[in-house]
């Protein structure tokens, strides 16, 4: 009987099993023997999918950040919500952040690939944030792209650096519920509006 093929299914499997093979290794240290063990897919599949094993990192990261795109759209009105829900997001998904500091760690400030479709994403999401200055729910003191940055790193360092968060806040689930709560008292304050009649303006206990 014939085998019947199906690619979508085996990308899927290698995508998978290379995410948990990057994020562990990063690229110089990711092996693809084993992420073709770990897929059940042959090796030379692999490359002829993708190319070379850094072509197959950049698009493994590439799906992982729209997934994040998909389940966390960007809401510059509410950013101590959207602050809130990329948090949760981070905590589920810690691979995604552990695979950005990877291509940090490899590439610096040089240019990565797929550049031009990134920029695109993150100036979408600065256009969000440049949409509610203008609307008057967000302060304008800060340049959107600014607070798009602020706001990533707010959400993703506890997951980014674990041992870290750890040391300094505790890990126990009140510590990581208190340190969520600063977070987004912290999004809060760097993007309300001044004059605003919420709690976290000025005068304000």
């Amino acid at each position: 009987m014939a085998v019947v093929r199906d690619p979508e299914a085996t990308k899927a499997r290698i995508f998978a099993a290379a995410t948990a093979e990057f994020a562990a290794h990063g690229i110089a240290g990711a092996r693809i023997d084993r992420i073709a063990r770990e897929a059940k897919a042959n090796k030379q599949l692999i490359y002829a999918y993708f190319g070379d094993k850094a072509e197959l990192f950049s698009q493994v990261l590439q799906q992982a950040l729209l997934e994040l795109a998909s389940a966390v759209p960007v809401d510059a009105d509410d950013p101590d919500c959207y602050v809130d829900r990329l948090m949760e997001y981070h905590k589920a998904h810690p691979e995604l952040l552990r695979l950005l500091l990877w291509e940090g760690l490899e590439y610096g400030e040089g240019e990565i690939p797929h550049e031009v479709e990134r920029r695109a994403r993150y100036n979408s999401k600065a256009a969000a944030f440049a949409t509610a200055q203008e609307k008057g729910t967000v302060d304008a003191t800060l340049p959107p792209r600014h607070l798009v940055f602020l706001i990533s790193a707010l959400a993703g360092w506890a997951t980014a650096v674990p041992q870290f968060r750890r040391l300094l806040v505790g890990g126990a689930d009140g510590d990581l519920d208190s340190l969520r709560e600063s977070v987004r008292t912290a999004a809060r304050r760097i993007t309300q509006p001044t004059g605003s009649t919420g709690t976290d303006s000025p005068g304000k206990p």
